[in-house]
């Protein structure tokens, strides 16, 4: 069995993703939008930019389970999913990683069936098992007023992984709130990667720190969340 890594000396690679219709058209009524043709190859540069880097090193692939971030991580780290894959360790799928807002654009595709089938089956191997019943309700967990503690708990979700390299691909308020424990105006450009760390072993927040270099595809675009169309 692997022994757990330490907390602090993980390394998280948390991916945006690449730009989608509703970042585009400003239109958060756009359901669970998919990608651009600019989004996808923003996802192209990404894999050029990490495919020799932390693809070869990263021991987990995790991501939010709506379109968006699913096919920025399949064109964006396809190297890192074939490997993990081989090893035994498929995507794991975080319904606790979607966007924060209330709108279509930030609530996941269902029920499981539709989702796997869609954007022409793209999806159809990855392994929708981990999603909860209610994934796609807004509710709960999942309502926006929640935020914050959801993000709390992927951070102790992470924390308490035994991989000391993971990569995450989600969206932007959810990451805001994940590494800035608040909703907050850090930026962070579509298929723009940062790299954090924990601030220490057992802190009750499990906060992090951004750490070393971060990748960016040279026609990445800083585009609007629904939150901030919203504002």
């Amino acid at each position: 069995m692997s022994r757990k890594s330490k907390a602090t000396s993980k390394r998280l690679h948390l991916t945006r993703h690449a730009q989608a219709e509703h970042n585009v058209a400003s239109d958060y009524t756009i359901a669970d939008a998919p990608l651009t043709s600019l989004g996808q190859k923003q996802s192209r540069e990404l894999n050029e930019l990490t495919k020799d880097t932390f693809q070869k090193t990263a021991e987990l692939l995790v991501s939010s389970p709506l379109r968006r971030p699913m096919e920025t991580m399949l064109i964006g780290y396809p190297s890192l999913k074939e490997r993990l894959d081989k090893e035994g360790k498929p995507v794991i799928l975080l319904d606790t990683l979607q966007e924060v807002g209330p709108y279509a654009c930030d609530t996941p595709t269902y029920p499981i069936s539709k989702l796997k089938s869609s954007n022409n089956g793209i999806f159809s191997d990855l392994d929708f098992s981990t999603l909860s019943e209610d994934y796609a309700s807004k509710q709960g967990i999942y309502a926006p007023e929640n935020g914050s503690e959801r993000a709390k708990k992927v951070r102790h979700w992470l924390r308490d992984r035994e991989e000391s390299e993971i990569v995450v691909v989600a969206h932007g308020d959810i990451l805001r709130y994940l590494v800035d424990n608040q909703q907050s105006s850090r930026p962070w450009d579509n298929a723009e990667v940062k790299v954090f760390t924990f601030v220490s072993e057992d802190d009750e927040n499990a906060s992090l720190v951004e750490v070393d270099t971060h990748a960016e595809p040279r026609d990445a675009t800083d585009e609007p969340t629904s939150r901030e169309m919203r504002n």
